[in-house]
């Protein structure tokens, strides 16, 4: 290969970059949706208005988490346990980056001897019961704003209740 073939081809790059550069400016500036003057708040760009008469709910909520906790399956739990491996040790006394996790469901919240908690979970109190367990688990930082903990949460109650089923075997 010689020059000029080389020069062809990161002119060729070049070029490219620069017309996907080009359309992306143009598609950012016709269909802009962001704050104006407004802070970090983001506008709509349709607005539905919808009648505050009432009216009937047309979701349905799931099983409450009593009846999720009935049918948890300890089994799943333990494979969903591998998202919390990285951080928590399922050992009696044995923490890592974050507490032990060895008998914590209706254990004491902040009580891990020798682990440094955030303020944010020491004004919690009570207990890790499992409903306030899978609140918890469901999103850590909105439960307890500061927590240490920086897992984005479990998102569905179903995987929650098998994660409690099987960290209620350990240690309880």
């Amino acid at each position: 290969m010689d020059t000029m073939e080389i020069t062809k081809i990161v002119g060729a790059a070049c070029g490219a970059l620069l017309i996907y550069m080009m359309i992306n400016w143009a598609g950012e500036s016709l269909y802009h949706v962001g704050s104006e003057g407004h802070g970090d708040e983001v506008t709509a760009a349709y607005i539905i208005e919808v009648s505050e008469t009432g009216g009937e709910k047309v979701a349905t909520e799931g099983p409450s988490f009593e009846e999720l906790m009935a049918s948890a399956d300890a089994d799943k739990g333990a494979k969903g346990f591998s998202k919390c491996k990285a951080c928590h040790k399922i050992e009696e006394g044995a923490n890592g980056t974050g507490p032990t996790l060895f008998g914590v469901v209706n254990r004491a919240i902040a009580s891990v001897a020798g682990f440094n908690f955030s303020d944010s979970l020491h004004g919690l109190g009570g207990n890790w019961e499992p409903a306030r367990l899978s609140e918890f688990l469901a999103n850590p930082k909105d439960y307890a704003p500061g927590t240490k903990m920086g897992f984005a949460g479990i998102k569905k109650p179903e995987d929650r209740a098998d994660l409690i089923a099987y960290l209620a075997t350990i240690g309880n």
